[in-house]
């Protein structure tokens, strides 16, 4: 029998990877709203969106038999509240925000192991003296308790920078304030939590000395699962990220205990039934772990990473456990034993300038033609504007994602290179 799985904000890349899991010929996939509502159009409001869903679920016809997303906010938190509503295995709407509400999550993190916690303070970026009162000694990181792709995060190392990053975010913080909000009214929250709305942002200390990587897992019946560990590289400014890398390069001592450490923190979570994903440090001169973020989902970035290595994308994880079943993950079953996904970035840039210049869709097949394992999903268009790009970090303008398959290390890298050099994306600034 055909299962029918709704998948939020669908669009064709993701697709394409889904219709790559096993068994994928028993599912039907149905996008669930629209993707550019879920996942670009900052005015889009949660409330709006869940009614547009229901109203599109209470009229299919045929059976309801799972809904997952991959997206971030506020996909990620809508997906337990659309769940519930249709009796559909998942996690509770208040272990996923312990998960995902930065301030919440760094509470529960601290119970269970304060000695991976960076210290972190609640900011009210609206108090009128919140420039006067630094929340942490400098420097320190200061973020929205919920956002994504690394927006409205900022580094700061004094008091010009904290005014600035205070400014910015008192300008942009409206489209996952409101959003979040919508969402916590639906949630039994305890009540220290009431004062953490998402008008808030977190402080933390800096944390990024050492090797960054993220655990994909998955929670079945109470019982947390890790099956892939992915590096995590920075670019040349430290701060934005230069590429994903599966598997990981980390010392096999240093990745059990972050297994080790991510079951604990995942059980005080409370979050069952559900893929997750988890950030750490590891300070090879001290053997300091630390733990940047949880998020109750898979990362669609690192879903092509597994299926050029695995032989198959973990979205077959986000399904099985969608369907109430036992994810059988990882495979080793993959065409290259090592890959990659290249973010191609301009670090020199002014959100004002112009794309001059940037390869067809005809070029860009005919370069993955002639690097067998590369993808290219390219941002930019001829004529678009670098402050029309979406789900950029404060530091960089990301301009195409580059996924490389490869049989060594070495190998992954010349690719990388050789593409990037057949790429022609032009940029100027307007006289």
């Amino acid at each position: 029998m055909t299962r029918n799985i709704f998948v939020i904000g669908l669009e064709a890349f993701n697709l394409a990877l889904l219709e790559k899991v096993r068994r994928a010929d028993e599912y039907a996939f149905h996008g669930l709203l629209d993707f550019h509502a879920v996942a670009q159009d900052p005015d889009a409001r949660v409330d709006d969106l869940l009614a547009q869903a229901f109203a599109q679920l209470d009229a299919f016809p045929g059976s309801i038999d799972a809904v997952v997303g991959y997206w971030d906010f506020p996909t990620i938190l809508m997906a337990p509240i659309i769940r519930s509503r249709y009796g559909l295995p998942g996690p509770s709407l208040e272990s996923v925000l312990g998960c995902e509400h930065k301030y919440w999550a760094r509470r529960l993190q601290k119970e269970t192991a304060p000695e991976m916690v960076p210290d972190f303070a609640l900011v009210d970026p609206f108090a009128d003296d919140a420039a006067d009162r630094p929340p942490l000694p400098y420097p320190f990181w200061i973020k929205p308790v919920k956002a994504h792709s690394s927006m409205l995060g900022y580094r700061v190392d004094g008091p010009d920078e904290y005014r600035d990053a205070l400014a910015g975010t008192r300008d942009g913080i409206e489209r996952f304030a409101v959003n979040l909000n919508q969402i916590m009214a639906r949630a039994d929250l305890p009540a220290e939590l009431t004062a953490a709305d998402g008008w808030h942002c977190i402080a933390e200390t800096i944390i990024s000395a050492g090797r960054q990587c993220t655990l994909e897992g998955y929670v079945f019946h109470g019982e947390p699962h890790v099956y892939g560990v992915i590096d995590s590289i920075r670019g040349p400014n430290r701060i934005s990220f230069a590429r994903y890398q599966y598997p990981s390069t980390l010392p096999g001592s240093v990745q059990r205990r972050m297994v080790e450490a991510t079951k604990r923190f995942i059980t005080r979570t409370g979050l069952d039934d559900s893929p997750f994903n988890i950030e750490f440090y590891w300070n090879s001169r001290t053997d300091r772990l630390s733990v940047l973020e949880i998020n109750a989902r898979i990362s669609k970035s690192h879903s092509p990473l597994f299926e050029k290595v695995e032989g198959v994308p973990h979205k077959e994880v986000m399904i099985d456990v969608a369907l109430g079943r036992r994810p059988e993950f990882p495979l080793g079953q993959g065409a290259w034993r090592h890959a990659a996904k290249f973010m191609l970035r301009r670090y020199d840039c002014d959100d004002e300038d112009v794309v001059v210049a940037a390869p067809s869709d005809a070029e860009l097949r005919a370069i993955e033609a002639d690097f067998p394992g590369c993808d290219i999903e390219l941002h930019v268009s001829e004529g678009m504007r670098l402050k029309d790009l979406h789900f950029q970090d404060s530091y960089s303008h990301e301009l195409a994602d580059i996924f490389v398959g490869a049989n060594s290390q070495r190998a992954m890298m010349e690719t990388y290179r050789a593409i990037t050099d057949r790429l022609d994306i032009r940029i100027e600034t307007p006289s």
